[in-house]
């Protein structure tokens, strides 16, 4: 008897959940192991009431920890993160947040590379071709974004060019209520940006956030050009302003139609210096411009859970509060209650594990939330 899709889906589902218990187990046993933990969970172990080596067996088990506390990220000494076994290796520490107040640090040696060399795999040839440079559209300093996608660049074969940007900046003009100032700081970054896609320099693929790439598009049309015309084929982009209404009108609008039609593929992401990059399904106008993201099973995981009880997920369709867990041989993080919301999707082929969609702002913290650039 041969296999219905159905079937292959579900074996591929039961694969899939084998690898990530197996996963988490390796993963749980190097972080609070003497020989290879980083100080701070070596020291969270004493205070836990059971015992991660021995007790951890399965990625539900991971439920046994409290919930990972952001503000432990805020302040240093930020060695406190760095694995035992990398004490020698070069180490980056990436920023976020810290708009007002102490920043969130992650010290990194390469995660941030495997990472986005994964994401490297799920991009299309055709529309991001190998060899192609690239253009980075989206904030720099000490933010982990601008380093990884270079590495991406790097990694399929290109140069990366990057402009500009502190959102830090941005985000006090709003509150501020500078809009003149934000207006003027928008066209400051999109200058740049233009200015390097008309210097000839083989640009084909971007990243860019969904305003800067609407900033583009505009100020592009006010130059009679289009995006078609500077060369760019790929667009990678990601934030919460990521709506099927506005994917619908970048795509019909300012691409001018389809890839099909238009010579631009965009695939959006859901990311950030905590997970990685979760990689959406295609996005087609048959359903819709529905964006449904999938994390990067087994190094991190995204699950929507009851806003009350984040040890229970809501069913298909449900909406509720996204939950992240990351399990990497650098970092470790065992359930953490992002700033967003969305609904819970159905594994599919390309990705057998779950999805969620419609992300947006978590309600209860929307009215706080200042969303700037992205």
């Amino acid at each position: 008897m041969t296999n219905t899709p159905n079937n292959d889906l579900d074996s591929a589902i039961a694969t899939a959940k084998k690898q990530l218990d197996q996963h988490t187990v390796e993963i749980v046993q190097r972080h609070f192991h003497e020989s290879t933990g980083c100080p701070f969970w070596l020291q969270k172990k004493s205070e836990l009431n059971f015992d991660p080596l021995t007790e951890v067996k399965c990625y539900d088990d991971l439920k046994k920890f409290p919930l990972f506390e952001d503000d432990w990220l805020r302040g240093g000494p930020v060695e406190r993160w760095r694995m035992k076994d990398h004490a020698d290796r070069p180490t980056y520490v990436f920023e976020t947040g810290g708009t007002t107040g102490v920043p969130k640090s992650r010290v990194v040696v390469d995660d941030f590379r495997t990472d986005y060399e994964v994401f490297s795999h799920t991009l299309p040839d055709e529309y991001f071709p190998r060899g192609g440079n690239w253009l980075m559209l989206g904030p720099s300093g000490p933010r982990r974004l601008r380093l990884a996608v270079e590495h991406l660049a790097q990694y399929r074969g290109g140069i990366s060019f990057c402009i500009d940007l502190d959102p830090r900046w941005v985000v006090k003009l709003i509150k501020k209520g500078w809009m003149d100032h934000l207006e003027e700081y928008k066209k400051h970054c999109i200058d740049q940006a233009i200015t390097i896609l008309t210097a000839n320099h083989n640009i084909k693929c971007m990243f860019g956030t969904p305003k800067l790439i609407e900033s583009l598009c505009l100020e592009l049309e006010e130059r009679d050009m289009t995006l078609a015309e500077t060369g760019v084929t790929g667009i990678f982009s990601g934030g919460t302003e990521f709506t099927p209404q506005w994917t619908r009108y970048c795509v019909e609008e300012l691409f001018g139609g389809p890839p099909e039609e238009s010579g631009i593929y965009m695939t959006p992401t859901y990311g950030n210096t905590l997970m990685g990059l979760a990689c959406s399904k295609p996005v087609t106008a048959e359903e819709k411009y529905k964006i449904s993201y999938y994390a990067p099973q087994p190094r991190a995981v995204t699950e929507v859970m009851e806003f009350d009880d984040s040890n229970q997920a809501v069913g298909y369709g449900e909406t509720g509060r996204v939950k992240l867990t990351t399990l990497t041989p650098e970092f470790f993080v065992p359930g953490f209650l992002e700033r967003d919301e969305g609904e819970r999707e159905k594994p599919f082929d390309k990705f057998p594990w779950d999805g969620v969609s419609g992300v947006r702002p978590y309600h209860k913290l929307a009215s706080a939330t200042t969303v700037g650039v992205y």
